[in-house]
């Protein structure tokens, strides 16, 4: 299709689309999804909400201070000021964010995006290494940073980035700068086709990619789900788990209540106790988490604790039906499960409440169609297994089309996840296609453990796979050839874990490791991941 003039100066994303014949169809079946060529959507979730509704209505929520709709607005003007007059920002420039969930995180999206820029997420565990990949492939030319997180983004040595602190005493730091800035700002008139956020994803081979998303996507998703399957109200409360360098935890934490002119209550540790003790003490009525989370809250979970809550949503991983029944028999709640990807940004796959169905992920999200496909792209009668098809208003676009033809195949999208579908339009998830494990919520590249495990002195040989846990839906495991003289034993398995912890974000360590004396191989060598599977 053809794109509307951008208004980057710096033209680094429009420069490394895809090539257009590798897009997916986009299609933009409803009226909703008709956007002005000019479009910035900061200013139209933020800005635009404030006029309509007001100044003094609530936005953002924490534990201990209250932001206004007005404040957010003011703040994030003077982020974007600062990035601009004081650091010479020009739109297009990418700007990487890392910090918890937190109203300043919310206020520096906002403003890089306000200022024409290109906001790239990151999640504050990530190391050095990661981080540096991450730079190697966005080029970002500033990065806005807790203060407290710091550590891990200097160690990456970023050539030609500038860094900027945030919520620390330091004269430079972006609190105490953006202060003395105006809080009046006029948000670049991006077009709706630019790119306004890169968001990573982890291949099978380790490598994060790239997905690049236009002002008009991150409308898209609350036109999609959020109206027609979430349905919002104004005086609603959002809380949640997911980091807001998630695209589950940006949609669900930030653009949906910001399109509803909703308030968000933001928690930077927000583990299932965190999580029931925000919704009781703040009457929270919308619930964003993994399944694993909503399995945790079940032992004795109070009904009066969450009398508050009006919707759940589950994603990230698939939702067990007995955990869908157990929180519905010990809440009265109908858990909304969700399943969408980074590539298409949120959820394309659910069910309102109301028409939610235990096992079940649900059907195509209004605005989109799916259907499961035979590994020549075509449609299997229903309760057949089958690659997942997916096209709407938003698609997969790589960077660089990194793995592009991978994911799209005639018009498609391809998630990578095998499906049935029965005669009710109901989609039912089977299993992942590739070595992706899915533990807790969390992405997991099996390779990416391996490569660090390797970086171990008594590490010979090793093989990661993914195997079923209750309470996590997946868990890592490393299977594991020691060097010579290596003792096979608890306190080596524990030594490699905390090494890993070190080298990679701590989730993605193996929460199991067995010491073989060899690992399945093909006759010409090719590691058998298949059969370590098979052998649990």
């Amino acid at each position: 299709m053809e794109l509307n003039a951008s208004a980057h100066v710096d033209t680094f994303t429009r420069d490394h689309l895809p090539a257009p014949a590798t897009w997916p169809e986009l299609r933009f079946a409803l009226p909703e999804l008709s956007y002005p060529a000019a479009l910035n959507c900061a200013e139209a979730l933020l800005d635009r909400t404030a006029v309509r509704l007001g100044r003094d209505r609530r936005c953002l929520v924490t534990p201990t201070e209250t932001w206004s709709y007005g404040q957010v607005v003011d703040r994030s003007n003077q982020v974007a000021r600062v990035l601009v007059d004081d650091l010479g920002m020009v739109p297009g420039n990418r700007v990487l964010l890392r910090g918890p969930n937190n109203p300043w995180q919310v206020a520096c999206w906002l403003g890089v995006v306000k200022a024409g820029g290109v906001a790239v997420a990151t999640m504050p565990l990530l190391r050095g290494g990661e981080l540096r990949e991450i730079a190697e492939i966005a080029r970002p030319r500033f990065a806005l940073c807790d203060a407290r997180f710091l550590d891990d983004l200097e160690a990456a040595a970023v050539a030609d980035l500038t860094i900027v602190p945030v919520g620390g005493e330091s004269a430079d730091d972006l609190t105490v700068l953006s202060a003395a800035r105006p809080a009046a700002f006029e948000p670049v008139r991006t077009s709706s086709d630019d790119v306004c956020m890169l968001a990573f994803t982890s291949g099978t081979t380790g490598r994060p990619k790239a997905t690049m998303h236009f002002h008009r996507d991150v409308l898209a998703i609350s036109d999609t789900f959020s109206r027609h399957v979430l349905r919002p109200a104004r005086d609603d409360l959002f809380v949640g788990s997911p980091p807001l360098a998630f695209t589950f935890g940006l949609g669900g934490l930030v653009v949906f209540p910001l399109h509803a002119g909703a308030a968000t209550l933001l928690l930077e540790q927000a583990g299932p106790d965190q999580l029931l003790e925000a919704v009781d003490r703040h009457r929270a009525s919308v619930l964003f988490t993994a399944p694993t989370a909503y399995r945790a809250m079940l032992p004795g979970i109070d009904r009066a604790v969450v009398r508050s809550l009006r919707r759940c949503v589950s994603a990230g991983e698939t939702l067990p039906a007995a955990t869908w029944t157990a929180f519905h028999e010990a809440t009265g709640l109908r858990i909304v499960d969700g399943l969408g990807t980074t590539e298409l940004l949120h959820i394309f796959i659910s069910a309102t409440a109301e028409d939610s169905r235990p096992g079940a992920t649900g059907r195509a999200v209004p605005g989109y169609a799916a259907e499961v496909q035979d590994s020549s792209g075509r449609p299997v009668t229903d309760g057949e297994l089958g690659l997942l098809a997916v096209r709407g208003p938003t698609g997969c676009r790589y960077l660089d089309g990194d793995r592009q033809e991978h994911y799209v195949r005639n018009g498609w999208n391809l998630t990578g996840d095998v499906f049935t579908r029965d005669a009710d339009g109901y989609f039912h998830y089977q299993a992942r296609a590739d070595d992706m494990i899915v533990s807790a919520g969390y992405n997991i590249s099996g390779p990416e453990v391996e490569n660090a495990l390797l970086r171990h002195p008594d590490v010979a040989e090793t093989a990661v796979v993914g195997l079923p846990d209750v309470d996590r839906g997946m868990i890592v495991k490393a299977f594991v050839v020691l060097r010579p003289g290596a003792p096979a034993d608890p306190g080596t398995a524990a030594a490699l874990q905390d090494f890993v912890k070190r080298e990679i974000a701590p989730y993605k360590y193996p929460r199991a490791v067995e010491f073989v004396a060899a690992l399945p191989r093909t006759a010409t060598g090719k590691l058998q991941r298949f059969r370590l599977r098979a052998s649990e």
